[in-house]
């Protein structure tokens, strides 16, 4: 397959439609888009050194040596806030991948593994989904300890119930299809049967359940480093810097504000991204998007007749 049917088979299918049919889903892409270009050019787009410390410049505002001012060391916050990216783009990968890869794991053995099997994992992913997620994340951070590392798999770890419910359940629906009979018949074993037919149709689900968790992971590694629980200082994060920036607010408070904007900008994009990818995805919503293209032309056609 060329390069060119390639493409043409990528934009002619459902996911490519739906996620470019909505002009509030494009814009979100393009956000996060400029985010993975920032956070893959931090030491080119800085306009300083995001550490070096400077007391005789401390809490100055605006100008147009430092855009967004500098904080309480003197640092200058725009380059903070580039460089914070970076953190938040890993965290939000990193631990996602975590609790994807293990929690689809769990999923597939509690719904191939028989009642006793599913009833004890169940039970342990209960038990986890009980604890406020804030809750476990700072408990596993104060035995795992900081750092960047430590964080990605707290976080992970309070998001792997979420992704083992999702995939049992899509295992319990998918292994009473006809399919799944068939290849039992036809001498497949049991892991064969797991991995060539169930799993596959799991994947969707928790796609679109990852890509939604992207936003709470980095909202999540905010909060921890707001509590003083997340990256080491002096390492650029933007739950950090609104940690350092508050006490400040009513002298100079775009230190706070402005990191707090970018992980509202970020979560909020993330969100809606996975909201339009599972409408891509759900089979359920197959047909509407032509339905509804079907009925814009129609009544575009009749203002224009009238």
């Amino acid at each position: 397959m060329n390069k060119k049917s390639l493409w043409k088979k990528i934009t002619g299918s459902r996911v490519f439609k739906v996620l470019t049919g909505k002009k509030s889903t494009v814009v979100c892409l393009a956000i996060l888009l400029l985010l993975v270009v920032t956070a893959a050019l931090a030491p080119v787009l800085a306009p300083c050194d995001p550490y070096e410390q400077k007391l005789v410049s401390q809490l100055q505002g605006m100008s147009p040596e430092h855009w967004l001012g500098t904080d309480s060391m003197g640092r200058d916050v725009l380059s903070r806030i580039i460089y914070g990216s970076r953190v938040s783009l890993v965290v939000g990968i990193a631990s996602t991948l975590i609790a994807g890869g293990f929690g689809m794991l769990v999923g597939l053995i509690a719904g191939m593994g028989g009642r006793i099997v599913d009833t004890v994992l169940m039970r342990i992913m209960d038990a986890m989904m009980s604890v406020p997620m804030i809750i476990l994340a700072l408990f596993l951070g104060t035995i795992f300890g900081k750092g960047l590392g430590n964080i990605c798999v707290a976080i992970g770890i309070c998001m792997i119930p979420s992704y083992a419910r999702v995939t049992r359940g899509q295992v319990l629906s998918v292994k009473e299809m006809d399919y799944v009979t068939a290849g039992v018949l036809c001498g497949a074993s049991k892991i064969k049967n797991t991995l060539v037919h169930i799993f596959p149709n799991c994947v969707s689900a928790n796609l679109v359940l990852m890509t939604m968790n992207l936003g709470s992971a980095i909202l999540s590694e905010a909060a921890l480093s707001f509590l003083g629980m997340g990256i080491n200082p002096p390492t650029a994060s933007w739950g950090g810097m609104v940690n350092d920036g508050y006490k400040y607010l009513s002298r100079d408070p775009i230190i706070a504000i402005a990191p707090g904007i970018c992980i509202m900008i970020v979560v909020l994009c993330f969100n809606m991204v996975g909201d339009s990818l599972r409408d891509a995805l759900d089979p359920k919503l197959r047909g509407t998007l032509a339905r509804r293209g079907k009925r814009t032309k129609r009544a575009g056609a009749a203002r224009a007749a009238g």
